[in-house]
């Protein structure tokens, strides 16, 4: 009758025996190595130049950079907001990588951010469209039709074009004709041609991939709008942070 209470006492004692020193071991060292693998993430940056959102609209990472981090993270990272743009902050906003890199670090602090490309982002808020008028088109066309037209005719009158035009026929045929129509007729036909080869475009048709010269200076005057329009909002942004400062 003794015995048994021994044995159970025996039993409940090995049960309760405490693991092993390796066994902590072990499970600290597993704790320090993910604290380090998770100290040690790297998120990968990179800014975009230009982006547009709907007004009102609030800016998230996901909307101005590329990230790139763990699966895990990336997704709370594309997420996450960087500002909620008011309408007395007008329709230009720049993000600048300080700004991105300080809403990281407050929400995820410990991670390493390495950033490529672009020092800033710049987001323009586009308000909804209105739907075109057709008037106003006609009245924009014709403006533009007309226009084309008289600056052609005042280049040919400049140069003596109806001149020279009869003295080439002359030159062909043998034959003075002071209405050459249809060497005039070919000629104004040439003229359309060579603007459709030269600016490689008819309505929506492009003949290859090459970049028309129109859309070339098109670029670069958005290039040169926006390092302005860059510009003139870091100044209103040190201006503030100076005026922060000082009070």
């Amino acid at each position: 009758m003794s015995i048994r209470p021994m044995l159970f006492l025996r039993a409940k004692s090995k049960s309760k025996a405490s693991p092993p020193l390796a066994y902590y071991g072990q499970y600290a060292s597993g704790r320090v190595v993910s604290m380090e693998k998770e100290s040690a993430s790297i998120v990968y940056l990179r800014l975009r130049k230009q982006v547009g959102l709907p007004a009102g609209a609030p800016i998230r990472l996901r909307d101005v950079a590329r990230v790139l981090a763990e699966p895990e993270l990336e997704g709370k990272l594309l997420e996450l907001e960087l500002d909620r743009p008011e309408q007395r902050d007008g329709n230009l906003i720049v993000i600048d990588t300080l700004r991105v890199i300080s809403a990281i670090q407050s929400k995820f602090p410990g991670l390493r951010i390495e950033l490529l490309g672009e020092p800033h982002v710049l987001v323009e808020m586009i308000k909804a469209e209105k739907k075109p008028s057709l008037l106003l088109f006609a009245l924009v066309w014709l403006l533009l039709f007309f226009g084309a037209a008289l600056t052609i005719m005042n280049f040919h009158a400049d140069v003596s074009m109806p001149e020279v035009q009869v003295r080439i026929v002359e030159m062909i045929t043998g034959e003075k004709d002071e209405h050459p129509y249809l060497f005039q007729g070919a000629y104004s036909v040439g003229i359309g041609f060579g603007m459709i080869v030269f600016f490689n475009h008819l309505f929506k048709k492009k003949w290859n991939e090459e970049p028309t010269p129109l859309e070339v200076e098109m670029f670069l005057y958005q290039e040169n709008l926006n390092q302005y329009v860059v510009a003139e909002e870091l100044k209103k942004m040190h201006r503030a942070d100076s005026s922060a400062k000082r009070n």
